[in-house]
Protein backbone atom coordinates (compact mmCIF):
# COMPACT_ATOMS: atom_id res chain seq x y z
CA UNK A 1 0.00 0.00 0.00
CA UNK A 2 1.34 3.63 -1.05
CA UNK A 3 1.37 6.15 1.65
CA UNK A 4 1.37 10.25 1.25
CA UNK A 5 3.94 11.16 3.48
CA UNK A 6 4.99 14.31 5.17
CA UNK A 7 8.06 15.04 2.82
CA UNK A 8 5.99 14.03 -0.81
CA UNK A 9 3.29 16.63 0.79
CA UNK A 10 5.78 19.56 1.17
CA UNK A 11 7.03 18.73 -2.39
CA UNK A 12 3.96 19.13 -3.86
CA UNK A 13 3.25 22.35 -1.78
CA UNK A 14 7.18 23.73 -3.15
CA UNK A 15 6.13 22.65 -6.63
CA UNK A 16 2.71 24.45 -6.72
CA UNK A 17 3.96 27.39 -5.04
CA UNK A 18 6.73 27.82 -7.51
CA UNK A 19 4.22 27.40 -10.28
CA UNK A 20 2.26 29.85 -8.99
CA UNK A 21 5.04 32.68 -8.80
CA UNK A 22 5.65 31.81 -12.46
CA UNK A 23 2.31 33.08 -13.72
CA UNK A 24 2.44 35.69 -10.43
CA UNK A 25 0.15 34.26 -8.21
CA UNK A 26 -0.09 33.82 -4.45
CA UNK A 27 -2.09 30.91 -4.34
CA UNK A 28 -2.80 28.52 -1.04
CA UNK A 29 -1.87 24.78 -1.21
CA UNK A 30 -3.32 21.80 1.03
CA UNK A 31 -2.42 18.22 0.74
CA UNK A 32 -4.72 15.78 2.46
CA UNK A 33 -4.26 11.80 2.93
CA UNK A 34 -6.89 9.50 1.50
CA UNK A 35 -9.09 9.96 4.17
CA UNK A 36 -9.03 13.44 3.91
CA UNK A 37 -7.04 14.37 7.05
CA UNK A 38 -4.57 17.18 6.45
CA UNK A 39 -1.09 16.30 5.50
CA UNK A 40 0.73 20.08 4.79
CA UNK A 41 -1.36 23.14 4.26
CA UNK A 42 0.46 26.58 3.11
CA UNK A 43 -0.82 30.19 2.48
CA UNK A 44 1.99 32.16 1.07
CA UNK A 45 2.50 36.00 1.61
CA UNK A 46 -0.27 37.86 -0.37
CA UNK A 47 -2.26 34.84 -0.51
CA UNK A 48 -6.30 35.74 0.83
CA UNK A 49 -7.02 34.82 4.22
CA UNK A 50 -9.99 32.13 2.98
CA UNK A 51 -7.33 30.37 0.42
CA UNK A 52 -6.47 28.07 3.01
CA UNK A 53 -9.93 26.85 3.76
CA UNK A 54 -10.88 26.57 0.18
CA UNK A 55 -7.77 24.78 -0.65
CA UNK A 56 -8.27 22.18 2.29
CA UNK A 57 -12.03 21.52 1.09
CA UNK A 58 -10.83 21.40 -2.22
CA UNK A 59 -7.98 18.67 -1.06
CA UNK A 60 -10.69 16.68 1.16
CA UNK A 61 -12.51 16.69 -1.68
CA UNK A 62 -10.67 15.30 -4.29
CA UNK A 63 -9.51 12.52 -1.60
CA UNK A 64 -12.45 11.29 -0.39
CA UNK A 65 -14.92 11.26 -3.49
CA UNK A 66 -11.77 9.72 -5.11
CA UNK A 67 -12.49 11.87 -7.74
CA UNK A 68 -11.23 15.31 -9.29
CA UNK A 69 -13.48 17.92 -8.81
CA UNK A 70 -13.88 18.80 -12.54
CA UNK A 71 -15.56 14.96 -12.92
CA UNK A 72 -17.32 15.76 -10.32
CA UNK A 73 -18.40 19.07 -11.23
CA UNK A 74 -20.30 17.58 -13.82
CA UNK A 75 -22.28 14.72 -11.46
CA UNK A 76 -23.15 17.72 -9.44
CA UNK A 77 -24.21 19.59 -12.37
CA UNK A 78 -26.82 16.31 -13.17
CA UNK A 79 -27.49 16.02 -9.31
CA UNK A 80 -27.47 19.19 -7.47
CA UNK A 81 -30.11 17.84 -4.71
CA UNK A 82 -27.65 14.95 -3.83
CA UNK A 83 -24.45 16.55 -3.41
CA UNK A 84 -25.91 19.86 -1.57
CA UNK A 85 -26.56 17.15 1.03
CA UNK A 86 -23.15 15.33 1.34
CA UNK A 87 -21.66 17.82 3.07
CA UNK A 88 -24.36 17.72 5.81
CA UNK A 89 -23.32 13.99 6.48
CA UNK A 90 -22.59 13.39 9.94
CA UNK A 91 -19.32 12.00 8.89
CA UNK A 92 -18.45 14.98 6.25
CA UNK A 93 -15.64 16.71 8.21
CA UNK A 94 -14.95 19.40 5.33
CA UNK A 95 -17.74 20.98 2.69
CA UNK A 96 -17.59 19.17 -0.55
CA UNK A 97 -16.50 21.26 -3.19
CA UNK A 98 -16.70 19.84 -6.25
CA UNK A 99 -14.39 22.32 -8.79
CA UNK A 100 -11.40 23.09 -9.99
CA UNK A 101 -8.07 23.03 -8.16
CA UNK A 102 -9.38 20.21 -6.54
CA UNK A 103 -7.54 17.01 -8.22
CA UNK A 104 -7.48 13.40 -6.94
CA UNK A 105 -3.80 12.39 -6.16
CA UNK A 106 -3.04 8.33 -7.49
CA UNK A 107 0.17 6.87 -8.04
CA UNK A 108 0.89 3.37 -9.17
CA UNK A 109 -3.16 2.95 -9.38
CA UNK A 110 -3.66 3.60 -6.45
CA UNK A 111 -5.56 6.65 -4.44
CA UNK A 112 -3.81 8.01 -1.65
CA UNK A 113 -4.82 11.73 -1.35
CA UNK A 114 -6.12 14.67 -2.71
CA UNK A 115 -4.46 18.44 -3.88
CA UNK A 116 -6.01 21.68 -3.45
CA UNK A 117 -5.53 25.00 -5.00
CA UNK A 118 -7.07 28.20 -4.10
CA UNK A 119 -6.32 31.69 -5.02
CA UNK A 120 -6.06 31.59 -8.58
CA UNK A 121 -8.91 31.74 -10.88
CA UNK A 122 -10.45 28.22 -11.56
CA UNK A 123 -9.09 27.40 -14.72
CA UNK A 124 -5.11 28.20 -12.63
CA UNK A 125 -5.69 26.42 -10.23
CA UNK A 126 -6.64 23.60 -11.90
CA UNK A 127 -3.59 24.24 -14.37
CA UNK A 128 -1.28 24.65 -11.35
CA UNK A 129 -2.91 21.47 -9.91
CA UNK A 130 -2.49 19.22 -12.89
CA UNK A 131 0.79 20.70 -13.79
CA UNK A 132 2.79 19.97 -10.92
CA UNK A 133 0.97 16.30 -9.90
CA UNK A 134 2.02 14.97 -13.39
CA UNK A 135 5.92 16.73 -12.51
CA UNK A 136 6.01 14.70 -9.51
CA UNK A 137 4.98 11.22 -11.44
CA UNK A 138 1.38 11.13 -10.00
CA UNK A 139 -1.12 9.52 -12.34
CA UNK A 140 -3.86 12.14 -13.79
CA UNK A 141 -6.34 9.49 -15.24
CA UNK A 142 -9.62 8.44 -13.49
CA UNK A 143 -12.30 5.89 -14.87
CA UNK A 144 -15.64 7.53 -15.20
CA UNK A 145 -17.87 6.33 -12.13
CA UNK A 146 -18.98 2.65 -12.31
CA UNK A 147 -16.45 2.23 -15.06
CA UNK A 148 -13.12 0.28 -14.16
CA UNK A 149 -9.75 1.02 -15.91
CA UNK A 150 -11.49 3.08 -18.32
CA UNK A 151 -10.56 7.04 -18.93
CA UNK A 152 -13.29 9.38 -17.43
Amino acid sequence: MTSLTLDAAEKILDAAHQRAQAIGKAVSVAVVDAGGFPIAIRRPDGARPLTPDIARAKAYTAAIMQRPGTMLKKWQESQPVFFSQLSQLPGAAMPIMATEGSVTIKKDGEIIGGLGIAGGTAAEDQQIAEDVLKSLGYELEFAAWGVSGGKG
